[in-house]
């Protein structure tokens, strides 16, 4: 049973978790779809940035610094739909460019991209309480 809460487990299982999610937030047609096809995926898209860096980085220490590096990379990442060479445009018209790049700008999703960091952060947090947790002696 305990390793079913090691830190990779738990972050592989989280991942696992949040990319169906993310995809589903991506296209998802109904009621709110346009708020969360747009701007929700985002904060999925955040959170899975955490976990997939933490899968590789899971010390103390990391669980502070990813969601910051996340935020700063997936901003720069925003601005960067801005710039359209022609190898941007390539990456972008295939699926997964788009998932990964983006297409198109827009400052509403800065304050998405926080929200999903300070989400990725908790959940960051959650795991490494719960791995800390498992692993104290029974008594």
């Amino acid at each position: 049973m305990r390793f079913l809460f090691r830190k990779p487990t738990l972050t592989a299982v989280s991942i696992f978790f949040v990319v169906p999610l993310g995809l589903y937030s991506k296209y998802y047609q109904g009621i709110g779809s346009i708020w969360l096809n747009d701007y929700g995926a985002a904060i999925w898209y955040e959170v899975f940035w955490c976990l997939l860096a933490f899968y590789f980085f899971s010390n103390k220490k990391a669980v502070k610094f990813i969601p910051i590096y996340v935020f700063i990379v997936t901003c720069l990442l925003e601005i960067l739909q801005l710039w359209n060479p022609f190898i941007l445009t390539l990456i972008r018209s295939h699926i997964v460019g788009k998932l990964l790049l983006g297409t198109t700008f827009s400052w509403w999703d800065f304050p998405h991209y926080i929200i999903g960091c300070l989400l990725g952060w908790l959940w960051l947090e959650f795991i490494n309480k719960l791995n800390y947790n498992s692993w104290q002696p029974d008594k």
